[in-house]
Formats: C-alpha cells, structure tokens, sequence
C-alpha cells in the first residue's frame, strides 16, 4: 500500500518535531559524558591512595526533587572509595551518603569546594547491600541534570 505524499508544512512540522525531540536525548548523553569525566577525575585522585576502581562508572537522571538511590554490594574487609558527581559547569551542588541496613548513615563524606561531586569512604562491618543516596544542595541551581558514580575498594 502506497500512501500520498506529505503536503510541504507537514513535512516541514515533522523535521522540526523529530530535531526537538533529538536535542534533548543528545544533551542528556553529553550530560552523563560530563558527570562520568567528573566522577572519574575524583576517582583518579585516590587512586595513589590504593584505591582500585572499577572500569566503568554507573550514570543516570538526578531529578532535582527526588534525588537518586543506589543499591550496591559491598563486602567486609575492603575499604571503599565511592565517587559521585554532575556534570562541573551545571551550576548544581550535591551532597549525599551511605546508608546501612537501618537505613542510618555511614562512613565520612568529603564534598568538592565547587559543590559538583563528593567522595564517600566507607568501610563495612558486614558484607551486604547498602544504599548510596544523592540530593541536589540549595547551596546550587535546582535542575534536573545527569549524574555518575564510579567505586573504588583496597
């Protein structure tokens, strides 16, 4: 079945549909390539600490009223280097932490001075899953943005 040829404007509504609908897609990857370069120069910093970090960092939405959680199997007897960050330019600060079974925090927290990004140092008591949590700080800009989360043990 062949169907009739799009008059002028529709085609012209199309193209300018699917370029809107494509910016925002390619901004957000350019958003998570700029969280996961944050995250990782954190990371590059400790590792003459002895930290070993794995090969890839975790990224995805922060939505700026909700935050972001994530589940991570840690174990006892490694000392973990947990390294959170947005994109640097995006104007927003961060904070966040670990929590335990009980859903209390743990560990020691080191803030960037810019607000974008943060180091979490932990080390487990029990081999488990745990919770690393991430807000947006009013300190910053409240925007939705990308974040990435790079992990570190020794």
């Amino acid at each position: 079945m062949t169907f009739p040829p799009l008059p002028s404007f529709l085609k012209n509504l199309l193209v300018v549909g699917l370029t809107v609908l494509a910016f925002p897609q390619e901004t957000r990857a350019t958003e998570e390539e700029d969280a996961e370069a944050a995250a990782l120069a954190l990371a590059k910093d400790q590792e003459d600490a002895g930290y070993m970090f794995r090969a890839e960092a975790w990224t995805g939405p922060l939505v700026k009223d909700i935050g972001k959680a994530v589940r991570m199997q840690l174990f006892k007897g490694n000392e973990y280097c947990i390294g959170v960050a947005v994109p640097r330019k995006s104007g927003v600060f961060i904070t966040g932490a670990v929590l335990d079974f009980e859903g209390k925090p743990v560990g020691e927290i080191q803030p960037v001075l810019e607000g974008w990004g943060f180091l979490l140092f932990f080390k487990p008591k029990k081999t488990g899953v745990y919770i690393v949590t991430l807000r947006e700080d009013e300190k910053g800009k409240l925007k939705d943005t990308a974040c990435a989360i790079i992990t570190g043990y020794k």
